[in-house]
């Protein structure tokens, strides 16, 4: 079937749909979790736990679905993710043990969550786009943004007026209803149904030879398995950085909320700002996703560093002078900089190390991405239970900010493929930066 605008865009549109149920599902964690400890006394090193330890049922679901992703494609991952994060989420009610709390929102929304989120849909939706492969994720991304504005402040209604109990049966049930149609209309590349990359048409006999992007042709050659991929020092750069990456995302949103409640602030100012950042990560994925097109990956993964290390910054002075400003600059630097990670993400693997196994190599090293999202929440909760604040836990986020960036320049996709603003260099000549 024909139609009037290339196929890809409903690949983002499903995508976008995707991530503004099914992240802000597993956010929401961060809205349950004052009513929770009220509830049943738990410190916050045991509750949080239950969110960390997601992370580790992700990190090790991880590697199976990059695999699962190339045998099968999308639709099976997706649909899997579904059953598994709206089982949990139905589930989470009959919680009275912190061991149900684990099991439910821990691994079952956890292993759900690595199939919806940014990490299953980094497995193909690079496939579908070059020239605009960061701008297309950014729009793709940036659904979590309008399910934050929508959705969040909805489940803290329902919490409000109900119980969270509640709030988890109905985002449970949204999951299930609209989110398992949706993805059956998702291809993994677009040459299984007959296109190519960018909705571009067949190069025609005679016609110029379009400029390669590529900068490294041995590397770029080379057919990468996993076991070839592990045993070079970029896969481990990378593993690093997107380590950093999650932990300092993570170790932010879980505990932003209640240590705004706990330095004074209103529960409409706390649940503000939690949905604010997400929505200010709209216009940051998009804009930043199109910059590294222009620019490369290597400055924007640097940007959003930098935007998570003035967020901590903000965070630690909040402590001593709790004023609304320092809420907005933590807001800000953390969504419109901070968030433009989730942009160039499947970019920067997909760049280095593209082929046949791509998705088991990203999948792996997602492994270590998931493990830096698991302790980031569990060691910010842990050294607040034993030094009574957060300034040590955020202080060392802010120097995981800087380890992260680091690590994304270590591993230069840019020495591999050009993006399409660095073209013209390969035209002259000029030596990749």
């Amino acid at each position: 079937m024909r139609l009037p605008f290339f196929y890809g865009w409903i690949v983002v549109a499903v995508t976008f749909v995707t991530m503004a149920i099914g992240v802000n599902a597993r956010t929401a964690f961060s809205l349950f979790f004052p009513p929770i400890i009220s509830e049943f006394g738990w410190e916050r090193g045991v509750t949080a736990g239950a969110f960390s330890f997601g992370f580790v049922a992700s990190a090790i679901a991880s590697p199976l679905i990059g695999r699962l992703m190339d045998r099968a494609g999308p639709r099976a991952v997706m649909e899997l993710g579904v059953v598994l994060m709206g089982g949990g989420l139905l589930l989470a009610p009959v919680t009275s043990q912190p061991w149900h709390l684990y099991v439910t929102m821990g691994v079952m929304v956890g292993a759900g969550s690595v199939c919806l989120g940014y990490s299953g849909q980094s497995l193909f939706l690079p496939n579908w786009f070059i020239r605009t492969r960061g701008f297309a994720i950014g729009i793709a991304f940036a659904g979590v943004g309008i399910g934050s504005v929508t959705l969040l402040p909805w489940v803290q209604h329902m919490i409000e007026q109900t119980s969270w109990r509640t709030a988890c049966t109905a985002m449970g049930l949204m999951i299930l209803i609209v989110l398992a149609p949706i993805n059956l209309f998702l291809h993994k590349r677009p040459e299984d149904i007959g296109l190519r990359p960018d909705g571009d048409a067949a190069p025609s006999a005679g016609a110029a030879k379009p400029v390669s992007n590529i900068v490294d042709p041995v590397w770029a050659s080379t057919e990468w398995t996993l076991r070839r991929a592990l045993a070079t020092a970029r896969f481990w750069w990378i593993a690093l950085g997107y380590f950093g990456g999650l932990y300092i995302w993570y170790a932010v949103q879980v505990h932003q909320t209640k240590f705004l409640l706990d330095i004074g602030f209103s529960p409409s100012v706390a649940v503000w700002a939690l949905g604010a950042v997400s929505l200010l990560g709209i216009p940051g994925q998009i804009f930043l996703g199109h910059i590294s097109d222009r620019i490369g990956r290597e400055w924007v993964w640097a940007i959003s560093c930098a935007g998570f290390a003035i967020c901590f910054a903000a965070l630690i002075a909040l402590k001593y002078q709790p004023s609304l400003w320092l809420v907005y600059l933590m807001v800000f630097t953390q969504g419109a900089l901070g968030y433009g990670l989730t942009s160039i993400m499947g970019a920067v693997v997909f760049e280095i190390f593209g082929g046949r196994h791509q998705g088991s190599i990203f999948g792996m090293i997602m492994l270590a991405a998931l493990a830096g999202g698991a302790s980031g929440p569990w060691v910010t909760g842990f050294l607040y239970d034993r030094a009574g604040d957060y300034t040590l836990a955020f202080a060392i986020a802010m120097v995981m900010s800087g380890l992260s960036a680091l690590s994304i320049w270590q591993a230069s996709p840019r020495k591999v493929r050009a993006v399409a603003g660095r073209l013209h260099r390969l035209k002259t000549g000029t030596p990749a930066e």
